[in-house]
């Protein structure tokens, strides 16, 4: 929700500011660079400090940098407390698929379709409400963008009485990190089948020696993180940019601001459809179906005159499944939880450090030419390297396997 509401309310923030939307593309990268700085730390914070503790102060940072983003005053609240809260969701980020990893081991395509869903949803309903909300007059004046920016909060308290309740309700401490669900999760984990993929095999509970530094050599994890920085790309390109698109094809704001709602909330389907899609024959070939998909469904957005309600939803179905797909790597193509997480780390990093290049370049290149068809080929190259490493995962190899399984 922090992050999606920025989109619709670009318009106004630049208005407010005295600059031009186009300058404000930097800004929806902002997160993105701070992921790609911090996610890589989450891995050794957890090792020293637990998965639980870490994760409990990244949503207490994350309910500070929403405050401090819309703050009056400076513009540089609004830069700053950005990119507070693109550090605390790194954080996030990168430990969750580790967390489900190692708590719901036989059941990770289901819980990841279903933690990305929810994702989808409270992402849905930012970018559909922010604008309706910034007009609520209140004392005689409008709310404004930065009322708005703050309400994008209003479930960080809950997410954090939730993630504690949890934890206690579990047998496991916030301190410690070390949660019980019955058996432990090595002992829970289904053995590998001869001839199948993407199920983890029973892992010791024993940490890997340097895990973190040995998983950047590694090329399945480079195809990951490159997987997950053309989805990222694509995903926060049309968020950003999907309301302007909408407005300079004739839609209102308040009708561009829940299009981007219709796109996300389709997208949680395509969340909770990803186990449904990937599996038996089809795990070989949907990595490459669908970012293919997406990409048709974009260039119909851009190219549209009138509306584009068919190609939004579409867009939005893949985008949810494309997330869920690139998470669920993370966990599937890792041995154990320390390799899960130390992947996850790097994957995010390297994934959102190209990510952060999509919203600046889509924006200026539209600046530059003064339409969207010259960015929309920027956007169609991306989906096009996306559908390669989707062909090279759909193969099936670990992370650390040098050999492809028989």
């Amino acid at each position: 929700m922090t992050i999606t509401g920025l989109g619709p309310l670009i318009e106004q923030i630049a208005a407010d500011q005295g600059v031009t939307p186009a300058a404000l593309g930097g800004l929806a990268s902002v997160p993105l660079l701070a992921w790609a700085a911090v996610s890589p730390l989450a891995h050794g914070l957890s090792m020293r400090f637990g998965i639980s503790r870490v994760v409990t102060w990244s949503l207490v940072a994350l309910a500070v940098g929403t405050v401090w983003r819309s703050l009056p005053g400076s513009p540089v609240h609004l830069w700053l407390g950005t990119a507070f809260i693109g550090a605390a969701l790194a954080i996030g980020n990168v430990l969750i698929p580790a967390v489900i990893r190692r708590d719901f081991p036989s059941r990770i395509p289901f819980v990841m379709g279903l933690y990305t869903g929810i994702l989808g949803t409270f992402g849905a309903v930012s970018a559909g409400l922010v604008v309706p909300v910034s007009q609520l007059v209140l004392a005689g004046e409008p709310l404004g963008w930065r009322g708005a920016l703050l309400a994008t909060g209003v479930v960080v308290p809950c997410a954090l009485v939730a993630w504690l309740v949890a934890n206690r309700w579990r047998g496991g401490s916030p301190h410690t990190g070390r949660i019980t669900i019955g058996a432990s999760a090595s002992e829970s984990l289904p053995s590998r089948a001869p001839g199948t993929t993407d199920t983890p095999t029973t892992a010791p509970r024993n940490r890997v020696p340097g895990i973190g530094n040995r998983v950047w050599g590694d090329p399945v994890a480079w195809s990951i993180a490159g997987f997950m920085g053309m989805q990222s790309m694509m995903f926060y390109t049309s968020a950003t940019w999907l309301a302007p698109i909408r407005t300079d094809a004739g839609s209102t704001e308040i009708a561009a601001g829940l299009d981007v709602m219709f796109m996300q909330v389709v997208g949680i389907a395509g969340s909770l459809a990803l186990p449904l899609l990937y599996r038996g024959r089809m795990r070989r070939w949907m990595p490459a179906i669908l970012p293919a998909v997406w990409g048709v469904a974009f260039v119909g957005i851009v190219l549209a005159d009138g509306p584009a309600l068919h190609w939004i939803l579409l867009s939005g179905f893949c985008s949810g499944a494309l997330l869920s797909m690139s998470l669920l790597f993370m966990a599937v193509r890792a041995r154990e939880q320390e390799t899960a997480s130390a992947l996850s780390g790097m994957a995010q990093s390297v994934g959102y450090l190209i990510a952060a290049a999509g919203p600046i370049a889509f924006g200026w290149l539209h600046s530059l030419s003064g339409e969207w068809t010259v960015p929309l080929w920027f956007a169609v190259g991306a989906v096009l390297v996306q559908v390669l490493l989707g062909l090279q995962l759909g193969r099936g190899r670990m992370v650390f396997e040098r050999r492809p399984p028989s």
